[in-house]
C-alpha cells in the first residue's frame, strides 16, 4: 500500500480494526521542527554573578533544527545520534512533554501540546534511565494503577497482562518488589506496562542500556514480534547499534539537532564503509605480490594467510579471482567493526545526504 493512503489501523489497537480518518496521513508528521532554549551566560567569580544579575547576557541554543520526517502505521525506525544530538529532546515533542519553537508536528492525528487524554492514550514511552514502575511496590500493583489512569477495561487488561508476560517469561514476577528484580526483569516489567493500554506508537529511548546480551536479545525478539503482530509504530533510540541493524527497516542520523541521514541502516554503513575485510588461509604458501588484485589493499601477509581490505564492489570479482589462483583452505568476509562504524557516522555527517 502506497505511503500516506488511507489505511488499516486498530480502533482498540491489535483489538478490532477500524479505518484511520482521512486526515491522518501518517502516525507522525514532523514538518521544519526546532526547538531553541535560552539560558544565561554567567562569566565566573563573583563580579560575573552582579554583572548576570544586573545586565544578564543571553544565549540561544538550537537543541533541533529544521526537523522533518514521517512516520506511517506499522513503521520501526531507528533514530541514532551523539550525546547531546537532539534525540531525546525530539521524543519529548513527540509526546508533548515539551512545546516546538516552531514548525508542525502531528502524532496520531493529535498536535501533542495540547496534551488531549485522548493523545495521551494512544502513544507510550519508555526509557532506559527513568523508570515508570513503584520501587517498593510489585510490578502488579503498578500496572493495576495504569489501568486506573488509563481506564482500561478490566477484560482486556487481564489478556493484555497474561500475553505480554508470558511472551516475557516475568509472570512469576508479578508479586516482586520492582527494587528485588533484575536490571533486565525491571525493563521487563517498564517494556509490559507501557503497553499495556494498547498503544498505536511507541517511543523507546536507550530501552537496552546496561543490559546483558541475553537480556538485550529478549528484548529484540520482543519488540520484533509486538511490531509484526500488533502492527505498532515504533521509534527507536538506542547506541547499541545491533538494536538498529536488528530492529529497524529505516534510519535516521541526528547530529547538532540535524537530521543528516535517512534511509535504510545498509545503505548507511555503506556509504559510511564501503569496503569489506576478505580473511584467507592457504594450504600452500602464498607471496605478496600474488595477492596485490585491483580494489584492494593487503592489511596483513604471511606465506599461509592473509587479510585484504576490498572495495565492496569488487568483493566478487575479488572472491572469483582468489578462488581461481590459489589453493584456499578457508575464506572469510568480514564487515568493519560496528563501533568504528559509529565513530565514522558522528564524525562524517556531512557526507552522508
Amino acid at each position: 500500500m502506497a505511503r500516506g493512503s488511507e489505511r488499516t489501523v486498530p480502533s482498540e489497537p491489535f483489538l478490532d480494526r477500524g479505518k484511520i480518518p482521512p486526515y491522518h496521513l501518517f502516525m507522525i508528521t514532523l514538518d521544519n521542527l526546532c526547538r531553541n532554549y535560552r539560558f544565561k551566560e554567567k562569566a565566573p567569580g563573583l563580579k560575573g554573578a552582579v554583572r548576570s544579575l544586573i545586565k544578564p547576557e543571553w544565549t540561544t541554543k538550537r537543541a533541533v533544527a529544521d526537523f522533518s520526517c514521517t512516520l506511517d502505521q506499522g513503521d520501526f525506525v531507528g533514530l541514532i545520534g551523539p550525546n547531546g544530538a537532539g534525540k531525546t529532546t525530539l521524543i519529548k515533542m513527540m509526546t508533548g512533554i515539551i512545546p516546538p519553537s516552531s514548525g508542525r508536528i502531528e502524532v496520531c492525528g493529535f498536535r501533542p501540546a495540547d496534551l488531549k487524554d485522548e493523545f495521551r492514550r494512544s502513544y507510550a514511552v519508555v526509557m532506559g534511565q527513568k523508570s515508570q514502575l513503584w520501587w517498593d511496590l510489585p510490578a502488579s500493583d503498578s500496572f493495576e494503577l495504569n489501568r486506573e489512569i488509563y481506564r482500561i477495561p478490566a477484560d482486556r487488561f487481564k489478556r493484555n497482562v497474561d500475553e505480554l508476560t508470558e511472551l516475557f517469561e516475568v509472570g512469576d514476577l508479578l508479586g516482586k518488589p520492582i527494587r528485588q528484580l533484575s536490571l533486565g526483569q525491571r525493563m521487563k516489567m517498564e517494556i509490559t506496562a507501557s503497553l499495556l493500554h494498547d498503544p498505536r506508537v511507541i517511543f523507546l529511548d536507550e530501552p537496552t542500556i546496561g543490559l546483558d546480551g541475553t537480556a538485550q536479545k529478549q528484548i529484540r525478539l520482543f519488540l520484533k514480534r509486538i511490531n509484526k503482530e500488533r502492527n505498532t509504530t515504533i521509534l527507536l533510540t538506542s547506541h547499541y547499534m545491533e538494536d538498529i541493524r536488528s530492529l529497524c527497516e529505516r534510519v535516521m542520523v541526528i547530529n547538532e539537532g540535524r537530521k543528516v541521514y535517512e534511509g535504510t541502516y545498509r545503505e548507511l554503513t555503506d556509504r559510511v564503509s564501503p569496503w569489506r575485510i576478505v580473511r584467507l588461509s592457504f594450504e600452500a604458501p602464498s607471496t605478496r605480490e600474488d595477492l596485490m588484485l585491483p580494489g584492494t589493499e593487503i592489511l596483513e601477509w604471511e606465506p599461509y594467510r592473509a587479510a585484504l581490505k576490498v572495495a565492496q564492489d569488487r568483493v566478487k570479482e575479488t572472491v572469483a579471482a582468489l578462488f581461481a589462483d590459489f589453493e584456499l583452505d578457508d575464506l572469510s568476509i568480514e564487515e568493519e567493526d560496528i563501533t568504528d562504524v559509529v565513530e565514522k557516522i558522528y564524525r562524517r555527517d556531512e557526507n552522508l545526504l
